[in-house]
C-alpha cells in the first residue's frame, strides 16, 4: 500500500511557493537558490519522464540532487552558511559484484555535503565507511514492494494507518501494520515476528499485537492479503496512561516514518540501528543507478534489457515511480523544514505539508 503520487500538482505547489518561499528562503541569496534549484529540478524531472532507462537515472537523480539544495535554503534549522552544500556526500561501489551487492557508503558526519548534510536535518542516518548494500535500502522503499530483486527473506517498507485512531480516550495505541512479507506469516511463530520486528525501530518498541488464542505465547492472528503478505494489528503504551485521539497519532507520528499523508515504519540501516527518512532511502537508491548508467553504461545497458536480465523491470518500475512519487515528497519535506520550530532538525513527530 502506498499513497496516490500526483506529481503535476506537487509541481504546480513547488512553483506557487517561488513568489512567496517559505522558511529561510524568503530573501536574498537562498531566495535566489531555492527559485533556481526548483527550477532546475523540475526541468529535469520532466526530462527524464520523456527519456528512456538508459539515461532516466541521471535525471532523476540530478533532479533530486537541486530539489535538496532547494530543501537546504528553505530549511529553518540551518543557519548561518551551513544551508550551502558541497559535493554528493554519498558513494557507491562494486560494480564488478551482482546488481544487489552494489555497495554504499556515505561521508563521514562533519561533511557539508548534500547527502549529510540533509541526512542530518531529516534525523536520518548517515554511515561513512560502513557498507550498506543496494538490496536492503531497494526494500525501503514501498513502490518495490512487487519488485524483489532476489528470493531472500525481505524486511520491506511497512504501511500503517493513522486514520484508524479513533474514539475515547484509551491507553494503547492501536493500528494494523501492513504488507508483512509471507515469510513472516508462514512460519508464524512468536519468535519469528518478534524478531521481524527488532529490525524495525519504531516497531521494536511495541507492547503487543493481536493474537489467535488467548494464551500469552499464542501465534499471532495475520489478517492475509490476495495478493501476498497480510497485516497485524499491534499496540503500544501510551507514556501517560489514557490518551485523546490527537496525541495517539502523534505517538505514531514518532514511531514512523512519512510520505505525504501516509505513514512507514522502515527498518534500521544495520551499521546505525536507526531508520532511515523516505527521501534518504530514494537519495541512495536513484544515485546509486545513476552513477551505474554513468560509468559503466556497458553493465547499465545489460541489466535493463528486458530479454536477458530479470532486474530490467524492477528497475524500469523505480525510475517511473520516483518520477511520480518524489515531487509530492519534496513538497511534503519543504513544508517540514520551513515550518520546523527553533534550530533543531526536523522530527519524525511533526507534521508534514498536508496535501489538499
Amino acid at each position: 500500500m502506498y499513497m496516490k503520487a500526483e506529481p503535476d500538482e506537487a509541481w504546480e505547489k513547488l512553483r506557487a511557493s517561488r513568489a512567496n518561499p517559505p522558511g529561510k528562503a524568503s530573501s536574498g541569496t537562498r531566495r535566489r537558490t531555492y527559485a533556481a534549484a526548483l527550477e532546475q529540478a523540475e526541468q529535469m524531472f520532466r526530462a527524464a519522464a520523456v527519456v528512456g532507462p538508459a539515461t532516466r537515472p541521471l535525471q532523476v537523480f540530478y533532479g533530486l540532487s537541486q530539489a535538496g539544495r532547494a530543501i537546504a535554503a528553505a530549511a529553518v534549522a540551518l543557519k548561518g552558511e551551513d544551508w550551502r552544500l558541497e559535493g554528493h556526500g554519498i558513494r557507491a561501489s562494486g560494480f564488478d559484484k551482482p546488481f544487489t551487492e552494489i555497495e554504499i557508503r556515505t561521508g563521514p558526519a562533519t561533511s557539508r555535503s548534500s547527502f549529510v548534510r540533509l541526512s542530518h536535518l531529516l534525523d536520518s542516518p548517515v554511515w561513512a565507511k560502513d557498507v550498506v548494500r543496494l538490496e536492503d535500502l531497494w526494500d525501503m522503499l514501498s513502490v518495490n514492494l512487487e519488485y524483489p530483486l532476489t528470493d531472500r527473506n525481505r524486511h520491506p517498507a511497512l504501511y500503517t494507518d493513522d486514520d484508524s485512531i479513533h474514539g475515547d480516550p484509551h491507553p494503547q495505541l492501536h493500528v494494523p501494520v501492513c504488507d508483512i512479507p509471507d515469510w513472516v506469516i508462514d512460519d508464524g511463530s512468536r519468535r519469528t515476528v518478534d524478531a521481524f520486528f527488532a529490525k524495525y525501530p519504531g516497531l521494536a518498541q511495541h507492547h503487543e499485537y493481536v493474537r489467535r488464542t488467548p494464551h500469552p505465547e499464542g501465534p499471532p492472528d495475520f489478517t492475509r492479503y490476495d495478493h501476498g503478505g497480510g497485516e497485524l494489528l499491534v499496540s503500544w503504551l501510551m507514556p501517560h496512561g489514557n490518551a485523546p485521539v490527537e496525541e495517539r497519532r502523534e505517538h505514531l507520528r514518532g514511531l514512523s516514518r512519512s510520505h505525504g499523508d501516509s505513514r512507514w515504519f522502515l527498518p534500521a540501516i544495520e551499521p546505525t540501528g536507526r531508520e532511515p527518512h523516505l527521501l534518504m532511502v530514494w537519495w541512495s537508491v536513484v544515485y546509486t543507478l545513476s552513477m551505474l548508467a554513468r560509468y559503466d553504461p556497458a553493465a547499465w545497458a545489460g541489466l535493463i534489457s528486458v530479454d536477458g536480465s530479470r532486474h530490467a523491470v524492477p528497475i524500469e518500475g523505480v525510475l517511473k515511480r520516483a518520477i511520480g512519487f518524489l515531487p509530492s515528497l519534496i513538497l511534503c519535506i519543504v513544508g517540514e523544514v520551513s515550518d520546523a520550530a527553533d534550530s533543531e532538525p526536523v522530527s519524525r513527530s511533526q507534521h508534514p505539508l498536508k496535501q489538499k
